[in-house]
């Protein structure tokens, strides 16, 4: 038989108070005496009873559990910015509520009600390849729960927000690869209506317009940044005779399906041709070659989305001025980038 959990009623018939002076003991009132106090939490451990804190805060009106909802749980990137959101937030007594939208919009929408429905306190996002009409995160500001967002952001919404400067990144990649003496260089990147992708392709028409390098003939390709997306984008690349110096692939993701598609072809990275990467994945220094790619620093923007937040669950000002983190890239040079001289 499963053991009854123990309440308040029982603390109080135990110690022949009443419910409301145990209640009051356990949520600090000041106009209960320390020894009262002692007493009930005393017996509250003897009978093993837990505070219902759901419960407790909702009839205070307030939440201690933060909502955030991600593209893929399952990316480094991502499980490093809950990392950092987590390490700012639990020792203050915050709950993390994690929730994937699988890079589709309807989940997204669909977290976004659960979330406002068990009333968290506020919601951190990075928002899915399919979302761009923001109509339902407009609803969350409306039910003034306070919203960060990080990464793939909108400036649709007048909301505090973190990103990675991914213009500096595309950049610095884009020149790099030039300066090792690739001209020929095929852009490939996830969705441009998504800001970090459209960034990462302003970033790198900026270095090639700096080494006077004509981008009007050459290939840029867009897609969902998966291995196989890649792969076979890659693929249809390889076919042609013309073959680029280098693809700059903005997901390491998809780098990874690039020098699968290179490796069945017969063509060496970098000797036949050079792949570039970005964010840093794991398994970017273990592959052979090993990935040049663009490190994000995502637990330091996890960290900064949990400040951010933080200020506004603290601010007694109804009207919260949004504020806007951008975080410096850093490029990582590695095999598969470097030409043998």
């Amino acid at each position: 038989m499963v053991k009854k959990q123990s309440t308040i009623q029982d603390i109080a018939r135990a110690l022949n108070i009443s419910v409301s002076t145990v209640s009051r003991a356990l949520s600090d009132h000041p106009k209960i005496s320390q020894a009262t106090k002692d007493q009930v939490w005393n017996v509250a451990h003897e009978l093993q009873y837990q505070v219902n804190t759901v419960a407790s805060n909702l009839r205070k009106g307030k939440a201690n559990t933060i909502g955030m909802i991600v593209p893929r749980i399952n990316r480094h990137f991502f499980s490093n910015v809950i990392t950092g959101v987590e390490s700012v937030l639990n020792p203050l007594g915050y709950n993390l509520i994690i929730c994937q939208s699988d890079e589709k919009l309807s989940r997204e929408v669909e977290n976004i009600k659960t979330l406002v429905s068990n009333r968290v306190g506020g919601i951190i996002i990075s928002l899915s390849i399919e979302t761009h009409d923001v109509k339902h995160l407009q609803k969350v500001l409306g039910s003034h729960v306070p919203l960060v967002l990080f990464d793939r952001i909108s400036d649709q919404l007048h909301v505090s927000m973190v990103e990675n400067d991914d213009v500096y990144g595309a950049y610095e990649m884009t020149r790099h690869l030039l300066q090792q003496g690739y001209r020929k260089i095929i852009w490939m990147g996830g969705p441009r209506n998504i800001n970090i992708y459209r960034n990462r392709y302003n970033g790198y028409l900026k270095a090639m317009a700096e080494f006077g390098v004509d981008v009007s003939d050459q290939l840029c390709f867009e897609g969902t940044p998966t291995i196989q997306v890649a792969f076979d984008c890659a693929r249809k690349i390889l076919e042609k005779n013309n073959l680029p110096d280098a693809i700059f692939a903005t997901s390491d993701y998809m780098a990874m399906g690039v020098i699968q598609a290179c490796n069945e072809k017969g063509l060496r990275v970098p000797d036949d041709m050079a792949v570039a990467g970005y964010a840093n994945e794991p398994f970017a220094e273990l592959i052979s070659p090993k990935l040049t790619t663009v490190e994000q620093f995502s637990e330091e923007i996890g960290k900064a989305a949990a400040q951010l937040l933080l200020e506004e669950l603290d601010s007694e000002n109804e009207e919260i001025i949004p504020k806007r983190m951008v975080l410096k890239p850093k490029l990582i040079i590695r095999e598969s980038t470097i030409r043998n001289k």
